[in-house]
């Protein structure tokens, strides 16, 4: 898989589904955002990088309509690549059937199976108490099959590590069969092979099913492997967008991170890697000092 990934056949892609113009976001007076546009596209995936406090899954959740916006407008272009319509004046079923979040917050359910978690996500389209229906039954099972959670459908919920619940509240998001998927962190608890099939599991929504994808993530390596569009945040607004390889150099990063740091293309993947050399200026000669990689953090955004 390269930096700059193929879009998906079916001319899905390139067509503006969700994004943000001019978003101005506040906790209390506090400015957390300011002045940032963004658009998520159909088939491709949009991750927003940064420090600790730079806004990014801020950003995220007003897309979502979970944190008020002050200035600026969030536009949902939906499917079929149609005009955009402010998601303000969408009702919240309407709205579910076309976005999903998964947030780093998601408590552990008591008293229901795993299978009862991933149905969660079909909410928005059974009305009243009916039951599920046949496709709510094959959208559940898919997405258990896809996160591989399916052995574990009569499991109580409230039994499962950390990182199986992760894995249980993805598969129910998947389930909401949305053309927008948020993902806030997705990778954080999960061991490293569970971090990569979950990565190459945003690859397929993306290559396979022309989903608009905007992911949270903290680990620059990762960024680089799953992302068309790289989003580098700094002192609440973005510092650079573009391909993983024009955003991630040692410039920006050293920028943004107070860090130095070396940046390279894998050979063989052909994926930008990034490496600490430092905080501070080495002088010539001198060995680089040991540091601690910035990749892998779990800290909150």
């Amino acid at each position: 898989m390269s930096t700059s990934h193929s879009p998906p056949t079916d001319g899905r892609a390139g067509a503006p589904a969700l994004g943000g113009d001019g978003l101005l976001l506040r906790y209390g007076r506090t400015a957390v955002v300011h002045g940032v546009s963004l658009s998520l596209e159909a088939g491709r995936a949009t991750a927003l990088v940064g420090p600790n406090g730079s806004g990014k899954s801020t950003l995220l959740r007003a897309l979502a309509r979970l944190h008020p916006v002050q200035d600026g407008t969030v536009t949902l272009g939906g499917r079929d690549g149609g005009s955009g319509r402010a998601v303000s004046l969408l009702g919240a079923r309407q709205f579910a059937r076309e976005v999903t979040l998964f947030s780093q917050s998601r408590p552990a359910p008591q008293g229901l199976t795993v299978a009862e978690v991933v149905a969660f996500g079909r909410h928005p389209y059974r009305r009243g108490f009916a039951g599920l229906s046949a496709r709510d039954r094959a959208a559940v099972d898919h997405a258990m099959a896809v996160t591989g959670v399916r052995d574990m459908a009569a499991r109580g919920a409230g039994e499962l590590s950390g990182g199986e619940l992760q894995r249980v509240w993805l598969a129910a998001c998947l389930a909401q069969d949305t053309g927008v998927v948020l993902l806030d962190e997705p990778t954080n608890h999960l061991d490293l092979r569970h971090q990569i099939e979950t990565l190459d599991l945003v690859r397929d929504l993306v290559e396979d099913h022309g989903t608009a994808v905007g992911i949270v993530l903290h680990d620059l390596d990762h960024a680089a492997r799953v992302a068309d569009t790289l989003v580098l945040m700094h002192a609440r607004r973005v510092h650079a967008a573009g391909r993983p390889a024009d955003v991630l150099t040692a410039d920006n990063i050293g920028a943004v991170y107070d860090i130095r740091v070396e940046v390279s293309v894998d050979p063989r993947t052909g994926r930008v890697r990034v490496d600490p050399v430092g905080r501070h200026p080495v002088p010539a000669g001198a060995p680089a000092p040991s540091t601690t990689p910035i990749r892998n953090r779990e800290e909150p955004s």
